[in-house]
């Protein structure tokens, strides 16, 4: 996890949600990473998981990650959690929970429900108030910036 919280700084550093995820393979050894990527890469589906997921798949030369774990700073949208699905990851770990958008565990429960074919096993709150802290203190220096930016009435 502290690989993914420094890749998550590193997002942050470059002006993006500050979310980092690194995938480890079956010996145990870091085989892909990723960091949210949308406003550099002006591609929606740049985050940090899917970044990681297409990287683990080139590694691993398969789409099948059984044998693999997730580990990632902030639990994953909806379209993450479908990837880390489809993509039959062996365990998912991750830091801060996601009151907004969460759908392993807050909001929905994609991994449990009856759409998902794979039984994902899920590890949450894993260093939860690094990561949480990690992003609050992002989102508050955005809202300085914006709010200095913005002219005075």
């Amino acid at each position: 996890m502290e690989k993914a919280i420094s890749l998550a700084s590193q997002a942050g550093d470059a002006g993006e949600v500050p979310v980092g995820a690194v995938i480890v393979g079956p010996k145990g050894d870091c085989i892909a990473e990723g960091e949210n990527r949308r406003e550099r890469d002006h591609d929606p589906t740049a985050h940090a998981e899917i970044v990681a997921i297409r990287a683990a798949s080139q590694v691993m030369q398969s789409w099948r990650l059984h044998e693999c774990s997730l580990y990632v700073t902030l639990e994953p949208c909806p379209m993450c959690a479908g990837a880390i699905i489809q993509a039959r990851m062996g365990l998912l770990v991750y830091g801060a929970h996601d009151p907004k958008t969460g759908a392993v565990r807050t909001v929905l429960n994609l991994p449990d429900s009856s759409c998902s074919f794979h039984k994902l096993p899920v590890v949450a709150g894993v260093q939860e108030p690094t990561c949480r802290q990690q992003l609050q203190d992002w989102f508050a220096r955005k809202r300085q910036q914006q709010k200095a930016q913005s002219p005075s009435p």
